[in-house]
């Protein structure tokens, strides 16, 4: 028979003697769901958040932004040694006639102003094209004899067997109120190239 101890003698009673007891549920019961209230808010904002971020609608690191180079300012001038090209982009009959009229009375020769349809007549914005980089001023010239125009630079519309013939080509658009009548001041003349 095995020895007896100290705990053989202890009595059977109903009763626990230093037992510990569990705490009362309804006492933590809300602090859980304020935790799961508060994860499932963070994980929430953390899914929108990486959305925005693999959409491209929020950049963590924007790229800098490169200083804007000087705008470089150019006085309009009226050079009557170009050929003046004038087509028309609408729907208005013998409007090109109209333009080509008032370029004549600002200075140009007549065999130098010439008129046709665009290639299209639905072209929104009026526009001078100029092919090389010294006509800039010539257009802007001619966009203020006209009434005003978008001036862009653009070898398209040059002649192709002289290239380096003057010539400056006005696209009238739907948004052409028509020239200028003499005598008034113009609007300025774009300086969009």
């Amino acid at each position: 028979m095995p020895p007896s101890d100290r705990f053989d003698d202890v009595e059977s009673s109903p009763n626990r003697v230093g037992a510990h007891r569990a705490e009362n549920p309804r006492v933590r019961g809300w602090v859980t769901v304020l935790w799961a209230l508060a994860a499932t808010v963070l994980i929430v904002a953390i899914g929108i958040f990486a959305t925005l971020v693999a959409s491209g609608r929020v950049q963590l690191f924007p790229e800098p932004t490169a200083e804007p180079s000087p705008v470089q300012t150019v006085d309009p001038i009226i050079d009557t040694n170009f050929t003046v090209l004038v087509l028309n982009g609408t729907t208005q009959h013998d409007l090109a006639t109209l333009v080509g009229d008032k370029v004549q009375a600002a200075g140009w020769a007549p065999e130098l102003v010439l008129t046709g349809a665009a290639g299209s007549r639905d072209v929104e914005k009026t526009t001078v094209y100029y092919s090389a980089l010294g006509d800039r001023a010539a257009a802007l010239g001619l966009a203020g004899v006209i009434g005003g125009a978008e001036v862009v630079q653009n070898d398209f519309y040059q002649p192709g067997d002289n290239p380096d013939a003057l010539q400056l080509t006005v696209v009238l658009g739907a948004d052409y109120l028509g020239p200028a009548p003499s005598g008034t001041p113009t609007d300025k003349p774009s300086s969009k190239g």
